[in-house]
């Protein structure tokens, strides 16, 4: 090694921050837990450095350049290594990022969510996106990410876990207590209500970890075309029974139309006639059981 890679080598020693490869992680670890007497600690403004010792938080650190000496830090006395002459500290140090963490898309199934105005259970699904920060660098690292990692890649997949269970139990649980009508909450009328809703409930899921979710975004609640198609004509077939005063009327007004259609069938020398079909007819039961309480 010549003189100018030693003292290359030294000054990287010296500095103490995250390097640019790292700054999409939410925490970064310094793999090096010896550090010199007086080295160069650089935090960003948009990031927190975490001092730990033994597994114990010692200090956290804002936004500056610090020179790292007990002289003018008091709490780095208790990292210094007496086995080097007090000209090392022994301590692992975190950046934890604090801006906003913006753009995590979510998605998948919620299950079958019971249609509150036919009584239909349908197959729902839900995708999106949200933003968090981190309000509490230690609790994270501590409760979640863990000592011995460096990067944090199992953060966000933690987060996403986290949303969509809430967002499961929120949505089913909004639609039945409010009687939305799944066609509504498909079409996005009721789409700031769940946000707010889904936002406050994760708080009680997230919070002990010291972060926060700040909003949701491009939040949509979806059902297949074919359910969505089925629930518009069931829809559309229970209104029409209504205006015809109900299912019993309308049976009876289709089986004296059946009748007529036998007669003229019969005196034409055919059999039935073809007049007699039902809104009903060819309704699966799951339908038939929709109409029926649409109807009460």
């Amino acid at each position: 090694m010549g003189v100018m890679d030693w003292f290359k080598s030294g000054v990287k020693e010296m500095m103490i921050a995250r390097p640019d490869a790292a700054k999409a992680e939410v925490v970064w670890k310094h793999p090096d837990p010896t550090i010199p007497m007086k080295s160069q600690l650089t935090v960003e403004a948009d990031e927190m450095a975490v001092f730990f010792r033994d597994g114990k938080v010692v200090q956290s650190m804002g936004p500056g350049r610090y020179t790292l000496d007990s002289s003018n830090l008091p709490f780095l006395s208790n990292l210094v290594d007496s086995f080097t002459g007090g000209n090392v500290f022994i301590t692992e140090v975190f950046f934890v990022t604090t801006r906003e963490n913006a753009g995590v898309k979510f998605g998948g199934p919620i299950g079958y969510v019971e249609d509150p105005k036919s009584g239909v259970p349908v197959q729902t699904m839900v995708h999106g996106e949200f933003s968090f920060k981190v309000f509490e660098p230690a609790a994270l690292i501590t409760g979640l990410v863990g000592m011995g990692q460096t990067e944090s890649n199992g953060v966000r997949s933690w987060m996403k876990e986290q949303v969509l269970k809430v967002v499961r139990d929120r949505i089913a649980e909004l639609v039945v207590k409010n009687k939305w009508p799944l066609l509504d909450v498909t079409s996005g009328a009721y789409t700031e209500e769940v946000e707010r809703d889904v936002v406050a409930g994760l708080g009680a899921h997230v919070a002990s970890y010291g972060i926060q979710i700040v909003r949701l975004g491009n939040f949509a609640i979806a059902i297949d075309e074919q359910d969505s198609a089925n629930l518009k004509r069931l829809y559309t077939d229970a209104a029409y029974l209504r205006t015809v005063g109900g299912v019993d009327a309308y049976q009876k007004f289709a089986a004296g139309k059946a009748m007529m259609g036998a007669g003229e069938g019969m005196a034409k020398g055919g059999g039935g006639g073809d007049g007699g079909g039902s809104l009903l007819s060819g309704a699966g039961l799951g339908v038939g059981f929709g109409l029926a309480q649409m109807l009460q």
